[in-house]
C-alpha cells in the first residue's frame, strides 16, 4: 500500500478538512481527493462523509484510523532503523520550533551526544501543526513547541518556563507609545492576555507570526515587540536590543511532546539531559528578568 495515501488520510482526519489537508501537505485539493478516493477504492468502503462543513470519518474510517497510525509507525521505525549509521545502536529524531533551537535544542543535542555516544540523532524544524503531524506519523519521537497538541500516543510535559518581555531597538522606549510597536502573534492565550493588559496596542500596524525571528526585524528598525526573554539575551548583552522596563510580562512556557512508545533507554537519557539543559536555560533567562523593575506579571488567567 502507498504510504502517501495513508499520510493523506491521517491529515484529513486530523484537520477535518480536505482544504486544510492540502495546505499542510503542500499539494492541490484535487490531489488530496484523488489519494483518498484511491484509498477508499482499495478498502472498498468510504472513509469520510463530505459536506460544506468539512470531512467527518465514517465508521469504517474510524476503524481504519487505528490501523493507519500503526502502519505509519511501523514504516517510520523501519525507515529510521535502516538509516542508523554504522557504530550507532540507537536513534532518535527531535523536532522543534525555530525559536527553541538556538538556546535550547542545540544544547540538548550536545548533552545527548555526551551522555549516549551511540545515539544517532536527526533533527526537524517546523511550526506546531507540522511537528504534531510528524509526531503522530512517527517521523519524530519528541518535539519542543510553545503550543503543544495532544493526540493519542503522545504525552506532553512542560520543558521550560519562559517569559515574553517587550524589547526595543533603542534605549528609553516606553509601552505608552504604540507608533513603533510590532505585534507578534504568540497564540490565542497571549492575544487574549495582551488585549486585556494593553488594549491600546491591539491594532498594531504590523503583525508578525515569525516568532523569535522578529528580533532580526526590529533590531535594524526603530521598533519594539514582545519576545522570549531567553531568546533575546545575547542581543541584550550586546546592546543591540533594550528592555522596555514599563511593559508587562507574559508567561510563555515551552513544552516537550513525546511519543509514548519511544524506546525506554533512549527516553530516559533524553528526559534527563533535557532537564539538565532547561535548568541552565532558566538560570540564564533569570538574568534578563532581573534587569526589569519589580512589577506584577500579566497572566493569561487575570481576565477569568
Amino acid at each position: 500500500m502507498d504510504i502517501t495515501l495513508i499520510k493523506t488520510f491521517l491529515e484529513v482526519a486530523n484537520t477535518g478538512s480536505f482544504v486544510a489537508a492540502c495546505d499542510r501537505l503542500f499539494v492541490t485539493q484535487s490531489a488530496v481527493s484523488l489519494r483518498i478516493q484511491r484509498l477508499e477504492d482499495s478498502l472498498g468502503h468510504p472513509l469520510f462523509t463530505r459536506s460544506k462543513a468539512g470531512a467527518i470519518l465514517t465508521p469504517a474510517g474510524e476503524q481504519f484510523e487505528r490501523y493507519a497510525l500503526s502502519l505509519i509507525k511501523i514504516w517510520e521505525e523501519a525507515r529510521q532503523q535502516i538509516a542508523i549509521p554504522d557504530g550507532y545502536s540507537h536513534a532518535i529524531t527531535i523536532g522543534a520550533q525555530y525559536s527553541l533551537w538556538p538556546r535550547l535544542g542545540f544544547q540538548w543535542l550536545d548533552r545527548l551526544q555526551a551522555t549516549m555516544p551511540t545515539l544517532s540523532i536527526r533533527t526537524e524544524l517546523g511550526m506546531p501543526d507540522r511537528l504534531t503531524r510528524f509526531l503522530v506519523e512517527g517521523v519524530v519521537q519528541v518535539a519542543l513547541t510553545y503550543t503543544p497538541q495532544l493526540r493519542p500516543g503522545l504525552m506532553v510535559e512542560k520543558a521550560l518556563d519562559d517569559e515574553l518581555v517587550m524589547v526595543a531597538s533603542y534605549p528609553g522606549a516606553t509601552v505608552e507609545d504604540p507608533s513603533d510597536y510590532v505585534f507578534v502573534d504568540w497564540g490565542a492565550e497571549f492575544i487574549h492576555a495582551h488585549a486585556v493588559a494593553l488594549p491600546r496596542m491591539t491594532n498594531a500596524g504590523i503583525t508578525m507570526t515569525l516568532g523569535a525571528l522578529t528580533a532580526d526585524y526590529i533590531m535594524y528598525r526603530r521598533a519594539k515587540a514582545f519576545l522570549p526573554a531567553r531568546a533575546v539575551k545575547r542581543r541584550l548583552d550586546a546592546g543591540n536590543l533594550h528592555i522596555v522596563a514599563d511593559a508587562p510580562r507574559f508567561p510563555y512556557p515551552a513544552w516537550a511532546v513525546w511519543r509514548v512508545d519511544l524506546e525506554d533507554e533512549v527516553a530516559q537519557v533524553a528526559r534527563d539531559s533535557l532537564a539538565q539543559v532547561t535548568q541552565a536555560a532558566e538560570k540564564e533567562q533569570q538574568t534578563v528578568l532581573d534587569r526589569l523593575a519589580p512589577m506584577p506579571h500579566s497572566r493569561t488567567d487575570d481576565a477569568d
